[in-house]
């Protein structure tokens, strides 16, 4: 026992001396002379000659990811990774007084009085949530992205953009009624167009309660990002992220836009499929042309001569026709004569001018 004593006091001993001398080692010498400055000048150049001199070999990494660039160079649902959300600072969030209790399972611990979120969960989730964006999208359904504060209002209106015609945002103030009272915002196109969104992604929940409530009364799916201090379950798709970061706003806004991109591809690559099986059930007999009846010359010519036949028979039916109503015109006039002249200036104008163009025809026969 007094052999292990005196070992380990040695040794710390020696630890001790080690550390003395390294501290007094490592502490910088004082310049006191011309001669030490310029000797620090020649060090300080020879060094930098020396790391430009080294600089030509080696690489350079330049594709690195950078938070700042989240809203223009959006990832895709399966490229996102731990790494990316925690650089965003989706991990943080409210102070422990303010949770709630609802939001217990999504929380990993608590730091400095600050909850901080379990990413373990927030990205399955994100992942979910993306799915359920692409499978509404690959049916040709509309999407609306919310964000009302003005930090938000960019990741929105970039999103929208990235999606296409099929998506819409509202970056400024949620207007009351905007889907229950629809028919006074558009009138008649409420009727004709789509003006119910298939999906609405909130990015600021909070401050969209009326919003979430309008998408509820008329049943349509919505994803947020849940701090801790929210109730999960005021949206039927959360996500446990911090909801006051900038930079989470847009990375989920992105993976959400690029899933809507990636259902409106399959949606046209099924819309190919169809048209491919439908001309593959076709046979050569739907593409190959019904060959045209010889036509023989003799019947042409009778069928011509069938047709002038009847073309003069109509002419003589109409022909006696015109005799027979000139003769009952002309027995009327001989009646009118004979009636005298009190009857004739009794006889309407539309008479008398029947008479008069009846006169006419005859004359001109005659």
């Amino acid at each position: 026992m007094n052999s292990l004593r005196t070992a380990s006091k040695a040794s710390r001993s020696a630890q001790r001396r080690y550390s003395s001398n390294w501290v007094s080692n490592s502490r910088p010498e004082k310049l006191e002379t011309t001669q030490d400055w310029s000797n620090l000048s020649v060090s300080r150049a020879h060094r930098r000659g020396q790391l430009q001199f080294l600089s030509q070999f080696g690489s350079e990494q330049t594709r690195t990811w950078k938070p700042h660039m989240q809203l223009h160079k959006a990832t895709k649902p399966r490229d996102t990774t731990l790494n990316a959300l925690v650089a965003a600072g989706a991990h943080f969030g409210h102070s422990t007084s303010l949770m709630n209790p609802h939001f217990i399972p999504y929380a990993y611990g608590a730091r400095a009085g600050i909850t901080v979120i379990d990413m373990d969960q927030t990205l399955p989730m994100l992942r979910r949530a993306a799915s359920v964006v692409r499978g509404i999208l690959a049916n040709d359904g509309t999407i609306l992205f919310v964000g009302t504060r003005p930090d938000l209002g960019p990741a929105a209106r970039k999103a929208a953009q990235r999606v296409g015609d099929n998506a819409y945002y509202v970056a400024s103030k949620w207007t009351s009624g905007l889907l229950t009272n629809r028919t006074q915002f558009y009138g008649d196109a409420s009727v004709d167009m789509r003006v119910v969104p298939d999906c609405v992604v909130v990015l600021n929940p909070l401050q969209n309660m009326h919003a979430l409530r309008e998408c509820a009364l008329e049943h349509v799916p919505t994803i947020g990002i849940i701090d801790s201090n929210v109730d999960p379950r005021i949206v039927m798709y959360p996500i446990p992220a911090n909801d006051e970061s900038t930079r989470t706003a847009e990375l989920v806004a992105g993976v959400l836009s690029i899933a809507a991109r990636e259902g409106l591809a399959l949606r046209k690559e099924e819309h190919a499929d169809d048209l491919v099986r439908e001309l593959s059930s076709l046979t050569d007999e739907d593409f190959t042309e019904e060959p045209e009846e010889e036509t023989d010359p003799d019947a042409v010519a009778l069928e011509a001569e069938a047709e002038e036949n009847e073309r003069l028979l109509a002419d003589v039916t109409r022909q006696e026709d015109a005799l027979d109503a000139l003769e009952a015109m002309e027995g009327a006039e001989e009646s009118a004569d004979l009636a005298g002249l009190d009857e004739i200036a009794a006889m309407s104008e539309e008479a008398l001018s029947q008479v008069k163009a009846l006169r006419g025809e005859k004359g001109s026969k005659s």
